[in-house]
């Protein structure tokens, strides 16, 4: 391909990719830096991914896109942001209320981005180039790919800021054989701020830019099996899935416009609800409720394991019951956790 017929193939891609509602675009090679796949050795060494097996597994694929598909010369970032309207931490200060992370509020970002990439790869198959599609769900380092790319760069919380769309950009990528123009990696703008590092409640981060799974409320709340270590107990409160203490507090969420994608705007039952309500959830209740959303894929036992232990932090003695009942519960690690739970409100 012709310098200028890359060049404008670049532009008309972009275009399209606006049309489509990505909010943010960025080119670069199919390659990582050394440093990259250094840092994330020395990552999966220490342990820091938890449990994640699926991390180690493929792990010079992650650190290598060349080795996940040879003949990928590009790899498209696009970046489709969920900001929130308001404060994304206002159910915090509810106890008796779940606090959901903002992105699982509604549809799963994985299907909407997805049916995104593919009307995109269609577009750029025409223009004669092979294409493969990419959500979070195969060995792709997305946050340096999109760092790479020009569309952000990597705070000191590990993720992905925007001086457009702040720490509210969910992630996609495009790899093809076509030979694009690459764009500038971003710069650092992080300076001094440390916020989302003292924002932490479980002091997730051993030093700027680095974080230890093990520790982060999102990953014992989402990826974490069994009962949750009684050290984090506390300091969950009532997040009941995810977190997102670290992102709301970055100062280049000012910049941020409200998301423009309905289907992850927040459902009105997602946004606070009742931590009572949700204790009496069985199985067909649980699907039921979070059909189509991230949610669901956890299966109601990890969830309502959660929802035990915000309640035990609710100081709230009308959900003693609650508790009392998800003590006797089929499963286990639920019935530990409603056990912790209600011990905790046996005197109020």
């Amino acid at each position: 391909m012709a310098v200028a017929e890359a060049a404008a193939t670049k532009v008309a891609i972009g275009a399209r990719a606006a049309a489509l509602g990505f909010d943010a675009i960025g080119f670069t090679r199919a390659a990582l830096s050394a440093r990259e796949r250094a840092g994330l050795q020395a990552y999966l060494a220490a342990g820091n991914h938890g449990t994640m097996g699926w991390m180690a597994s493929r792990a010079d694929q992650r650190g290598d896109p060349g080795m996940l598909w040879p003949e990928a010369v590009s790899v498209i970032s696009l970046g489709l942001s969920y900001a929130p309207p308001g404060d994304a931490l206002a159910t915090i200060a509810r106890p008796d209320r779940g606090n959901i992370s903002v992105y699982a509020r509604n549809r799963d970002y994985h299907d909407i981005i997805k049916g995104k990439l593919k009307h995109l790869a269609q577009f750029i198959a025409s223009r004669g180039g092979s294409v493969k599609v990419f959500v979070d769900t195969a060995p792709v380092m997305e946050k340096p790919l999109a760092h790479a790319a020009g569309v952000g760069w990597q705070g000191k919380h590990t993720n992905l800021v925007s001086r457009s769309h702040g720490s509210w950009l969910l992630l996609g990528e495009i790899m093809t054989t076509l030979d694009l123009p690459p764009d500038a990696p971003h710069a650092d703008r992080c300076g001094s701020c440390t916020k989302c590092q003292t924002a932490c409640p479980t002091d997730a981060f051993p030093a700027p830019y680095q974080l230890d799974a093990r520790r982060c409320i999102s990953y014992l709340t989402i990826e974490h099996e069994g009962p949750i270590p009684h050290e984090f107990r506390t300091a969950i409160g009532n997040r009941i899935y995810g977190c997102d203490d670290c992102l709301a507090v970055c100062p280049w969420n000012k910049f941020a416009a409200v998301g423009r994608e309905h289907k992850l705007a927040a459902r009105d039952d997602l946004t606070a609800p009742s931590l009572a309500a949700l204790a009496a959830l069985d199985d067909a209740g649980f699907r039921t409720m979070f059909a189509g959303g991230p949610i669901k894929r956890i299966g109601r036992n990890r969830f309502i394991r959660n929802v035990a232990i915000a309640i035990g932090n609710s100081g709230d003695a009308r959900l003693r019951q609650s508790a009392v009942g998800l003590a006797f519960d089929a499963d286990p690690v639920v019935a530990e956790a409603g056990d912790w739970a209600a011990s905790r409100l046996v005197s109020l």
